[in-house]
This record gives structure tokens, sequence and C-alpha cells, in this order.
């Protein structure tokens, strides 16, 4: 399983229109939105989870393309850095 970070994604995005808009390169496995954790708005990014080549696939084909007006960064999501502060993590 790859990880994928979906950046700049518009504010109003849904987790159904990422899952879509990744199904057209492979089986989406997961879809998770990341939200700020005191005020629940969306901090418009999130992560995909799909098999490795369909993962790469969508990477090279979803990288700069726009949603809702916005040009999209999408690339493998790299593991965080011990010592960013807050609490406990979940791994993915």
């Amino acid at each position: 399983m790859k990880s994928i970070y979906v950046g700049n994604l518009p504010f109003s995005a849904s987790e159904d229109e990422v899952r879509d808009l990744f199904a057209n390169h492979g089986e989406v496995k997961e879809v998770r939105m990341i939200s700020d954790r005191e005020t629940g708005r969306p901090r418009g990014f999130g992560f995909v989870r799909m098999d490795p080549a369909e993962a790469d696939a969508a990477i090279e084909a979803l990288n700069g393309t726009e949603m809702g007006g916005r040009t999209l960064r999408i690339n493998e999501a790299q593991e965080r850095k011990p010592g960013g502060g807050g609490g406990p993590r979940r791994s993915w």
C-alpha cells in the first residue's frame, strides 16, 4: 500500500470527490481529509491510499491538475520527522 499526499485542495472538497478523482487510476483503499483540531475546518490537504503501481500512475496523471480552481500538489507521502510537537501521531 502506498500513501499519497494531496495538497492545495479546495476547502470545499469532500472525501467522495477526492475518491472519485483518484478512482480513475485504480482502486482507492482509503481517503483521509485533514481538519484543524480546534476549529474542525478543512486544512486543504489529505491522503489517499492505493496499491503502489496504481498510486504511481495517479501521482503522474494528477499532479498539477486543477480542482475547484486550485492547482493540486500530489506526491508520495513522506513519514513525519519526530520532534514536531503536539501529541502522539498515528502512522499511516
